[in-house]
C-alpha cells in the first residue's frame, strides 16, 4: 500500500447496481455537450471493464468547469451513488497542496530551496547536510519508500516517523538521480511544522483550503463524520472487500492523506491561472522538470508536486495517486487551458487512462490514438 501514483460477483451484483446509479450527476446550471455525453458513454464503459464501483469526473476549460459528474456507487453495500459532492481520499495528488505550502513559506524567506535539511533537524544523520530542500521537493534527496515491512497498523507519533526516516541509509548521493519518495514528502511535511509551529495540515487549512473555498478538502479522518464520504474498495481473487485499514496518524502524513471532492478541485485548479497562492514565477519553478546537480532534467520529468511532461504535442502537468481502496488522477493541458480529474474507489483501478482518454475527446485527438483505453 502505497500513496504513490472480469469478476462474477461484479457482474452479478455490482455492475447492475452502477448502471442504475450511472445516470449523469452534474452540476445544476451546467449544459450537457454532445462530447460531454460521449464522455459519459466512455467512463461508464471503462467502470465496468475495470470493475470500478464509483468514478468522478471533472473537466474544467480555463478554469471553469464543463463537466462535473458522478457516476456509480459510492458505497456499495449502501448503493449510495456517486455525485460531484462525493468526498474521495487523494493518495498522492495531495503532494502538490504539501509542495505548495513549502512555495509559500520560501516566497515569504522562511524556508530557502537550497538550505540544507540539517538547518532544520540538528539531530540528522549527517548525510543529511548534503541534502537540500530543493531535492525533497523533486524526489532527487536520495530518500526512498516506506520500508517492506513498516507497520501501517501502527499509530506513529511525528517524532517516531521522523527517527524512522533519518535511520534510512540515503540511496545515492543527493541530486545525482531520480527516485520517487513518499518519505521525502513525509518529511516535508515535518519541516513545515517545525518552520510554522503549526501542523501542516492546518496551514493547509488556513492558506489554501479555506481561501479558496474548498470547503471539504481536509486531512483523512476515519473517526470524524464526514458527509458524502466513499468508501475505498479493492479486488481480493477477483471479490471485492473493503479497503485496508491502517492506524490514523499513517493517514495524516504530508505524501498524500487527504479528502477531497472533484468540486473543490475545480476551485483549485482555477486558482492555478491566478496568483492568488504564489507568484507565476514560483508556480513556473513547480513545473519545470529539477535539475539534477550535474544541469540535467531529472529523468522522471518531476517539479515540485508534479510530473512535467508532453502526450502528442500537448504540454501537461499532471499526478496520480493510490491509497486505502482509492485511485485519483490530474491532468492539466496547460496551453490547451484543459483539466482533467478521475477519483475512482478501486485499488486497481487506472484513472491516469481515463484521464488520458478524456483530455484526447475533449481535444479532438480520439483518430489520433486507436485502441486508447
Amino acid at each position: 500500500m502505497t500513496k504513490r501514483s472480469s469478476t462474477k460477483l461484479f457482474a452479478a451484483f455490482i455492475a447492475p447496481l452502477a448502471l442504475a446509479c450511472i445516470a449523469p450527476l452534474t452540476t445544476r446550471a451546467q449544459a450537457v455537450s454532445p462530447v460531454a455525453k460521449d464522455v459519459s458513454t466512455y467512463v461508464r464503459s471503462e467502470m465496468q471493464r475495470q470493475h470500478i464501483p464509483g468514478v468522478a469526473l471533472l473537466v474544467s476549460r480555463g478554469g471553469k468547469i464543463v463537466q462535473a459528474e458522478g457516476f456509480g456507487l459510492s458505497n456499495v453495500e449502501l448503493q449510495v451513488p456517486v455525485k460531484p459532492e462525493t468526498i474521495f481520499q487523494s493518495g498522492s495528488v495531495g503532494k502538490q497542496f504539501t509542495a505548495t505550502a513549502v512555495m509559500m513559506l520560501v516566497e515569504e524567506g522562511k524556508i530557502a530551496l537550497d538550505d540544507p535539511l540539517t538547518k532544520y533537524f540538528q539531530d540528522a544523520p549527517a548525510t543529511w547536510k548534503e541534502v537540500t530542500v530543493r531535492e525533497l521537493l523533486s524526489h532527487t534527496a536520495g530518500f526512498g519508500d516506506y520500508p517492506k515491512k513498516f507497520n501501517f497498523r501502527k499509530d506513529w507519533t511525528e517524532d517516531e516517523l521522523l527517527k524512522l526516516v533519518e535511520g534510512i541509509p540515503l540511496a545515492y548521493p543527493p541530486g545525482t538521480k531520480w527516485e520517487y519518495s513518499n518519505l521525502g514528502y513525509l518529511t516535508l511535511g515535518i519541516l513545515i511544522h517545525r518552520v510554522t509551529g503549526e501542523f501542516y495540515g492546518d496551514f493547509l487549512q488556513q492558506r489554501i483550503f479555506h481561501p479558496l473555498g474548498m470547503q471539504t478538502t481536509r486531512i483523512i479522518s476515519e473517526t470524524d463524520i464526514i458527509p458524502n464520504r466513499a468508501a475505498g474498495y479493492r479486488l481480493v481473487k477477483g471479490e471485492l472487500k473493503n479497503q485496508e485499514w491502517v492506524a490514523p496518524m499513517v493517514n495524516t502524513t504530508a505524501d498524500g492523506s487527504l479528502y477531497f471532492s472533484i468540486l473543490d478541485l475545480a476551485k483549485w485548479d482555477a486558482a492555478l491561472y491566478t496568483e492568488k497562492l504564489l507568484k507565476r514565477s514560483s508556480l513556473d519553478q513547480m513545473w519545470t522538470p529539477a535539475k539534477l546537480r550535474n544541469g540535467q532534467p531529472n529523468k522522471g520529468g518531476y517539479g515540485f508536486g508534479w510530473f512535467i511532461g508532453d502526450r502528442r504535442g500537448h504540454h501537461v502537468v499532471s499526478h496520480d495517486g493510490a491509497w486505502q481502496g482509492f485511485k485519483s488522477a490530474i491532468a492539466r493541458y496547460v496551453n490547451d487551458q484543459l483539466t482533467v480529474v478521475v477519483l475512482a474507489n478501486l485499488e486497481e483501478a487506472k484513472p491516469g487512462a481515463i484521464a488520458e482518454h478524456v483530455a484526447d475527446m475533449y481535444l479532438g485527438d480520439t483518430k489520433k490514438a486507436p485502441g486508447k483505453n
